[in-house]
């Protein structure tokens, strides 16, 4: 039976199928981007007596083609945490959807598996920013303190590997870092050995100490936002310096607006951590927006729409 994997390039999207893989081997045909290249599924053909397993993209965003898929008799098994809508209905559909906070895609899947390589769950939420969840689970299997930290630090690398305007922006396409992470069961041992994660670990510092003379151009108690240069390195950092932002200030809403080849904005909302809601409420106002409560972005924002933006972002967060 031809199977079509379908993921979201960041920490969560990897993370989830190299789960279901570990549990469920196959040979699949890979459909990937970067984080926020998430209408996936119309580069998908399949049909009848074909699966295609989708992990960590928005029904939502996807539903149009979902139901092409569905309706050609391809059998489809999604897994996501994202706004959602209305879920299709048809025999071919097993949705596992919560967009509850503090619960990611790949801990859809890690339920579903009854914990086999939660390790690999926990490393996701790490990735997803959801610290309480993954220290949850971390303390649930007996890790301690040292071997916590180095799952978070995964997380963290393979999710700031996925953000980019394209894949030529990232240090590994998506595909090419899930076949570093494949032969793996034991997230440890790709730690130790893997010179993926060296990579990826260089990469960060660096381009997290190029951010270092960031200031926000909009700040009160309330919110915070900042405009990055149009660079490589800022396009690459932008989700974890997100969610490295509003770890340090839980009391904060932050955005990030980052320059894109389309002449516009790519943004990054963060809900405050001490109240993680209304990121994807905020977003969808505007065209290509979409996300989760807790973290949410537009995809192109016009640039003479980015003081529209800072002026809803200021007063949704400033309540």
């Amino acid at each position: 039976m031809r199977q079509v994997d379908v993921f979201n390039g960041d920490a969560d999207g990897l993370c989830a199928l190299h789960q279901l893989r570990l549990a469920l081997p196959a040979a699949a045909e890979l459909v990937t981007g970067t984080k926020r290249d998430i209408k996936l599924l119309e580069r998908v053909k399949a049909g009848a007596g074909e699966q295609v397993s989708v992990f960590d993209i928005s029904l939502d965003s996807n539903r149009d083609h979902l139901v092409r898929l569905l309706e050609a008799g391809a059998s489809v098994e999604y897994f996501d945490h994202h706004h959602a809508g209305t879920i299709p209905q048809h025999p071919n559909l097993v949705a596992h959807i919560d967009t509850s906070a503090g619960v990611c895609s790949s801990m859809l899947v890690d339920h579903c598996l009854a914990g086999q390589h939660r390790r690999w769950a926990i490393a996701a939420a790490f990735g997803d920013n959801f610290f309480a969840s993954a220290r949850a689970m971390a303390e649930a299997v007996g890790l301690d303190g040292p071997q916590t930290e180095k799952l978070e630090h995964l997380g963290e690398y393979l999710n700031y590997n996925s953000y980019g305007d394209t894949v030529a922006d990232l240090h590994f396409h998506p595909a090419d870092l899930y076949g570093e992470i494949r032969p793996y069961a034991d997230p440890f041992a790709f730690i130790a050995e893997s010179e993926a994660y060296t990579r990826l670990a260089a990469g960060l510092h660096d381009d997290l100490g190029m951010a270092d003379s960031l200031r926000p151009m909009l700040e009160d108690a309330h919110c915070a936002a900042y405009l990055l240069p149009d660079a490589p390195w800022a396009r690459r950092v932008s989700g974890i310096l997100a969610n490295r932002l509003t770890n340090s200030n839980p009391a904060r809403a932050h955005a990030l607006l980052t320059p894109n080849r389309h002449g516009a904005y790519t943004v990054s909302v963060r809900a405050p951590l001490d109240n993680p809601q209304g990121a994807d409420t905020l977003c969808l106002k505007f065209d290509t927006g979409g996300g989760r409560a807790a973290a949410a972005g537009i995809n192109r924002l016009p640039a003479n729409e980015a003081e529209k933006f800072l002026a809803r972002f200021k007063e949704h967060f400033g309540k």
